[in-house]
């Protein structure tokens, strides 16, 4: 269909199942489980996620991603620019084109890096919001990295597995709460707001999608860093089962050494990482540090 001239908000101006198809086609295009490669078919689930996302005409949004470009060209109607990263080389040469012909008076306002995500450090203009409908199999590590790397954006609404979703956004306590949540929570307030079904994608997924809500807010007040934290962290859930004293000796070199810096740490020793908040984990990231710095003296 090229030569296709619609203005963004006319009905045409969003995929539909047929335009998807139509563009699938002709790349001849077989989407991938490697790369968790779903691409939204529904124009009313795309305004539904750009609604709810409350980008304005001041954003600036990094889309991760994009496939076919069914969500970039939602947020291209209210957004001042999209930044669109996608790996598939294929999928990233077509979205310009897509864009152009769909909504060519938008086109100036997509930059298209064709990039793995995970090793993104730097972008051609800075995010002010994230939207993305991130591949399944690597969302987490994926969200992560953009929280840490790109300081600039301060609010996102992300579309992962259903799953995903509620590990994200879990609590102390919770039986799903786990590293991704606390990690969430060094970055941000997170809350699930939705639900997306396998319909509205092709190829139908056999789980739901969730919709994930991100504020950022300022990480715990501590001398300890990012990285010192979240070693604390992973030490904590990687025997899940384990009191804390046990599972954090390999980090201090015995069961008993553990249970010190935990107690400096307000913290009981034989409390589960499961009934932390992300503060706790930062006090006794900092209380280690003051251990092995103690040790180094004596030492």
């Amino acid at each position: 269909m090229a030569g296709l001239h619609v203005e963004a908000g006319h009905p045409l101006s969003l995929l539909d199942p047929t335009a998807v198809r139509r563009i699938a086609t002709g790349l001849g295009l077989r989407p991938t489980k490697q790369r968790g490669q779903n691409f939204v078919t529904d124009a009313n689930t795309v305004r539904r996620i750009v609604a709810a996302s409350g980008v304005g005409p001041d954003d600036v949004v990094l889309e991760i991603g994009p496939g076919l470009g069914s969500l970039t060209l939602g947020l291209l109607e209210v957004a001042d620019a999209v930044v669109a990263v996608e790996i598939d080389e294929l999928l990233a040469g077509e979205l310009p084109t897509t864009v152009a012909e769909r909504m060519p008076a938008r086109a100036d306002a997509l930059a298209v890096v064709t990039a793995d995500a995970l090793g993104v450090t730097t972008l051609p203009r800075d995010p002010t919001v994230v939207v993305a409908n991130l591949p399944y199999n690597v969302s987490v590590p994926v969200l992560l990295h953009l929280l840490a790397t790109f300081p600039s954006w301060q609010r996102g609404l992300v579309m992962v597995q259903l799953e995903v979703a509620d590990r994200l956004v879990a609590g102390p306590g919770s039986k799903i709460y786990g590293v991704p949540s606390v990690k969430m929570a060094w970055y941000a307030a997170s809350s699930r707001i939705g639900t997306v079904p396998p319909s509205v994608f092709w190829p139908v997924p056999n789980v739901d999608s969730g919709l994930v809500q991100i504020v950022r807010r300022p990480p715990p007040a501590t001398t300890a860093t990012r990285e010192q934290v979240f070693a604390v962290v992973d030490a904590a859930f990687g025997q899940r089962r384990k009191m804390l004293r046990s599972a954090l000796s390999g980090l201090v070199g015995s069961s008993a050494a553990a249970s010190e810096v935990l107690s400096a740490a307000d913290v009981d020793p034989q409390a589960r990482g499961e009934m932390l908040q992300v503060g706790d984990f930062a006090r006794i990231a900092e209380q280690l540090e003051h251990a092995r710095a103690a040790r180094d003296v004596q030492g």
